[in-house]
């Protein structure tokens, strides 16, 4: 494939308004409400950009760091930051807006992983991506770097729990919030 997009051809916004339904005993907006949206931006910019069907492969850390209320409008601002041969980086950036008083907030950031599918329902190749302003090119960059760090992290978790010391639990969680129960020590 040897065509390019430019980041701008599958930027994506989707705004929802938050109705009583999507909130909590506490009134606030489920976390699962937001992800559902995140996903569902993420697949609309992927597949715009691709040309075809996408699906999620992974979402990286999902901070919530404002609560969401019922009745604000959620904008979700989706842009495709990175291609590799099969998958794209989709960074989202979503944003709640008090309707009464205009007041936006940032409240969710993250990092969803696609990877485009063909007809065969195998990895298809995407077109590049076509950086036209500095700030694309940095996003690019930064989600090579995560996605080193990304693999790193993989590794060592593998590399963890295939070297769990269970037979030395007691000195191990001796500090810890727990308590070991089980007969066969």
């Amino acid at each position: 494939m040897t065509f390019a997009k430019p980041v701008a051809y599958s930027q994506t916004t989707i705004t929802e308004l938050m109705i009583p339904s999507y909130a909590n005993f506490g009134g606030k907006i489920h976390g699962g409400i937001l992800l559902s949206l995140m996903d569902k931006v993420a697949y609309a910019c992927a597949s715009k950009h691709a040309g075809t069907y996408c699906v999620t492969v992974s979402a990286d850390k999902v901070d919530f760091l404002q609560p969401v209320e019922v009745g604000e409008l959620v904008a979700l601002h989706a842009s495709v930051n990175y291609v590799g041969r099969t998958s794209l980086m989709v960074g989202i950036r979503v944003e709640a807006q008090n309707i009464k008083s205009g007041q936006v907030k940032h409240t969710n950031s993250s990092y969803f992983t696609m990877v485009a599918k063909g007809d065969d329902d195998k990895p298809a190749e995407v077109p590049k991506l076509i950086l036209e302003t500095r700030e694309q090119v940095k996003r690019f960059i930064e989600c090579m770097r995560l996605k080193e760090i990304k693999q790193a992290a993989k590794e060592r978790m593998d590399d963890v729990r295939s070297h769990i010391e269970v037979e030395n639990a007691e000195q191990i969680l001796r500090e810890e919030r727990c308590v070991i129960r089980y007969e066969n020590r």
